[in-house]
């Protein structure tokens, strides 16, 4: 069953942000680039409260930085539809369970990102969970 609502073209578009921001990561990439768009719209705090679609979560001003490159638009491919399917429905992997941001630099990972603290580093991305103080409805959500 569905944790957000998807149409067909949510789907879709939520696919193609899957493969523009987590392939370089593998299958496990992907996933928890899923789990944090899914965790932005359920969460509704701090930089996500009135996220409630998949277009919105996806194309919010400086969420995402594939929006802007031209492999974001390409057709997505049903394996990727499939795991998009995977994170609507709720499947949720550590360290992206509870994260709302996600970023890759050029370094190590710092303690913490837009105030939040560091939870682990999947590869090449780190992962950063609110606090319960700053956003509660992250953990109690599912």
């Amino acid at each position: 069953m569905a944790v957000v609502q998807a149409s067909s073209s949510d789907i879709t578009l939520f696919a193609r942000l899957l493969r523009a921001e987590g392939e370089g990561e593998g299958v496990r990439g992907m996933q928890l680039v899923g789990n944090v768009g899914i965790n932005r719209i359920r969460a509704n705090c701090s930089d996500f409260r009135g996220l409630r679609t998949i277009p919105q979560m996806i194309y919010q001003p400086h969420a995402f930085e594939a929006v802007t490159h031209g492999y974001f638009y390409q057709a997505a491919r049903s394996s990727e539809k499939r795991l998009a399917k995977r994170a609507i429905n709720g499947e949720r992997y550590w360290p992206a369970k509870y994260s709302l941001w996600y970023f890759r630099p050029q370094g190590n990972c710092p303690p913490t990102w837009y105030g939040q603290p560091f939870v682990a580093r999947y590869k090449l991305h780190c992962f950063y969970q609110p606090t319960p103080e700053e956003c509660d409805n992250v953990y109690n959500t599912f």
